[in-house]
């Protein structure tokens, strides 16, 4: 049934959606079919096309993607940082499994905290390695023209791709601890590799276009230096701070 008003907002309407809020002016009588083929099976393909498009040019054209949804184009992407914290849940539930198989070769009292640790960093990855490859990709790709937030699109991107291949890691790793016939440990030592060097294939789909090779070369590689110079220094911090916490809580009981 069309209504000459919006029925969400009572604003007059004349194409399909409300210039005012945006709702369809179309809307449906829900019965049972219509649930079912419209609201249930439409959504979740929606969803499910929005995240299949967003993890295809997460690795075929992950700078460009970025640069395109900086510049407006937005529909067809799903949220990049909330698809991020799911990879990271399913990397946390991979890992959990692995210190399962691996809890005969692993002191007991320790395990624990290791899987604290790991558990509680991939909490705060977004908060440390996102904001620390936009910071430095404004210092070295200033030809990109972009403030601080918009880098942190690209570094999202980037971040996103890495947590993509980690679960390769995990899930080849998960498997190589199993009774199988098949070794995965090619495939294993590959996305182990892959991982750390994934920001590299991001930053030069972004710029390729405005950087010489050696141009980018010179920059990309002191933009790691100084990256893993950070990395090292939030990683002790947060190692001081996690066990610490532990030794005092210890002494404590």
């Amino acid at each position: 049934m069309k209504s000459p008003v919006c029925l969400n907002c009572n604003e007059a309407v004349e194409k399909k959606y409300c210039s005012n809020c945006g709702q369809k002016t179309d809307t449906h009588p829900i019965t049972f079919k219509h649930f079912i083929m419209h609201d249930v099976l439409h959504g979740v393909w929606h969803l499910e096309k929005g995240i299949l498009f967003t993890l295809k040019e997460v690795f075929k054209r992950p700078g460009q993607a970025a640069l395109d949804y900086i510049k407006g184009k937005r529909i067809r992407y799903y949220n990049v940082f909330y698809l991020a914290l799911l990879i990271i849940a399913i990397d946390v539930v991979l890992l959990h499994y692995k210190q399962k198989i691996n809890e005969n070769f692993i002191d007991p009292n320790r395990a624990e905290d290791v899987g604290d640790f790991l558990a509680n960093f991939s909490k705060i990855a977004l908060f440390s390695i996102v904001p620390l490859l936009a910071m430095n990709a404004m210092l070295f790709f200033k030809r990109l023209r972009l403030n601080f937030a918009q880098h942190l699109i690209i570094s999202g991107i980037s971040l996103l791709g890495m947590l993509l291949i980690s679960i390769l890691y995990f899930l080849t790793d998960f498997l190589n601890h199993l009774d199988l016939k098949i070794s995965f440990g090619y495939l294993e030592a590959i996305s182990f590799f892959l991982i750390p060097f994934f920001p590299i294939w991001t930053y030069y789909n972004a710029t390729r276009k405005l950087y010489s090779f050696m141009g980018f070369s010179w920059r990309i590689l002191l933009f790691y230096i100084i990256l893993f110079i950070q990395l090292i220094v939030i990683l002790k911090c947060i190692a001081l701070l996690f066990y610490d916490g532990k030794i005092k809580m210890d002494v404590m009981l």
